[in-house]
């Protein structure tokens, strides 16, 4: 099967429709969302009102049912914008798991709500702390109780439940002890979070050092009703799997945003700072680290374009989704970097905004899923190594 690669500024009116609504939200308003560790709540409400929060729902639900690539041309946008996305980005990319796997009496009941703006899904509970990245060894279980699933654990850095109506929870129903593969057992569930929240549902927000919303869920009897399970009982983990692509593709394209931004900053910096009678960007120690982020970019963003176009196609992804995750990363660390040397001392000033992109992008490097990881996949799915971990 032959798959196709558009190159060049791609879907130009979303790319210009995304620029428009970012023009209305300059650094002021992000430094003073940072300050005050506030969501971004115009910002997201103005993306909903326009329908990009909907953009991979399908029509038939009220969304705008497009692909995977221009839901990343969304968010790659936004970033280069000098935005960010974290506030309402997983209602891109959990959106999957409903949508593949959720009951057609589910889609009917929560997809044109989602689609308007009325319910929000945004939360994504997985992570605990003494499990981390080890999914599969999660400790909060879902025991089944008449038409009742009740919950008891704790998840921790679940952005944005605090700003979320619906939450996806994956939760163990079926002891590791009981099950031939690890992965197997665990299940997925559609939680309202308005209605548990005081019933078995206690969230705590987590400061941390750039403001994604995100917080600790300490679940203590929680009953979720069992039409929320999502899919088939202990086939939770699959489900799961079966998102991560196309997050890695959205979550790459919000790092490529980032290192334009950073180059774009930095260049236009470089050409007016004047030292020594000359501007920087003439000197190489200013150009060099420059350039190579530039080149770097650009091999990231080939490799988004090449895995989404695999993903929208149906064609296997995994190894270039996690490729294209990694190179981006990479490539927005290096040019944050590069940035905020060019501007030196005015680099950490909070009026250039540069210190804040730089605190954003550091954690693409870590979630979702840290770059060794990535490495890690490649050597044993991609080179045949042996597994490493």
């Amino acid at each position: 099967m032959t798959t196709t690669i558009a190159i060049g500024a791609d879907h130009a009116e979303i790319r210009d429709g995304v620029q428009k609504i970012c023009a209305d939200f300059p650094g002021a308003y992000w430094r003073e969302r940072d300050e005050r560790q506030e969501y971004p709540e115009a910002f997201v409400a103005a993306l909903t009102q326009a329908g990009y929060l909907a953009a991979l729902i399908p029509e038939t639900y009220g969304g705008a049912g497009l692909s995977l690539r221009a839901a990343s041309v969304i968010l790659e946008e936004i970033h280069a914008a000098g935005c960010n996305a974290g506030a309402c980005h997983a209602q891109l990319y959990i959106m999957g798991t409903l949508l593949r796997h959720g009951s057609d009496a589910q889609k009917r009941r929560y997809l044109p709500k989602i689609a308007a703006g009325e319910l929000r899904l945004q939360a994504f509970g997985v992570t605990e702390p003494s499990t981390g990245t080890d999914t599969t060894r999660l400790k909060t279980r879902a025991e089944r109780e008449g038409d009742d699933y009740v919950v008891r654990g704790q998840k921790v850095w679940t952005s944005r439940a605090l700003h979320s109506d619906l939450m996806l929870l994956l939760a163990r129903t079926t002891p590791e002890a009981q099950v031939k593969r690890r992965g197997d057992g665990l299940s997925v569930f559609l939680v309202d979070i308005r209605a548990a929240r005081g019933h078995g549902l206690e969230i705590k927000t987590l400061p941390a050092m750039i403001n994604h919303n995100t917080t600790e869920l300490f679940f203590d009897g929680l009953r979720v009703p069992a039409e929320n399970l999502v899919g088939e009982e202990g086939k939770g983990f699959r489900y799961i799997l079966d998102g991560m692509n196309a997050e890695r593709i959205l979550i790459a394209a919000e790092a490529l945003g980032d290192a334009r931004w950073f180059i774009r900053t930095a260049s236009d910096y470089a050409k007016t700072r004047i030292v020594f009678d000359r501007p920087i960007g003439q000197n190489q120690g200013v150009q060099f680290p420059l350039a190579r982020a530039y080149a770097e970019a650009e091999a990231a963003d080939l490799m988004i374009r090449k895995a989404a176009a695999l993903f929208d196609a149906g064609e296997p992804c995994g190894a270039e989704a996690n490729m294209a995750k990694l190179l981006a990363a990479d490539a927005s660390w290096h040019a944050g970097e590069a940035c905020l040397q060019t501007h030196g001392g005015f680099g950490l000033a909070r009026e250039y905004d540069v210190e804040r992109k730089w605190r954003e992008t550091r954690l693409f490097s870590i979630a979702p899923v840290s770059t060794n990881l990535i490495l890690a996949y490649i050597g044993e799915h991609v080179l045949g190594l042996p597994r490493s971990y």
